[in-house]
């Protein structure tokens, strides 16, 4: 299972984001665990200079715009 975090203030690119990455999964199919950081604290604290983000095991895989969906794939693959 892989924990997929995505940062931002809930904004509607945040949960555009976040809707992309679970369809994503139901489709490959792949198990995730999908935790919405919105504390900017944590935002900060985990390196993100622009949202939304998102961390896979976090690790920083994308920041800055909705991704587009061969960037879903790549990361969730």
């Amino acid at each position: 299972m892989k924990t997929i975090k995505i940062y931002g203030s809930g904004c509607k690119n945040c949960i555009n984001t976040a809707e992309l990455i679970i369809q994503t999964a139901k489709q490959m199919p792949l198990e995730i665990n999908l935790e919405k950081v919105t504390d900017l604290q944590a935002i900060m604290e985990a390196g993100v200079m622009s949202t939304p983000a998102v961390a896979v095991d976090d690790q920083l895989v994308h920041s800055g715009s909705v991704p587009n969906q061969d960037e879903v794939n790549a990361f969730l693959s």
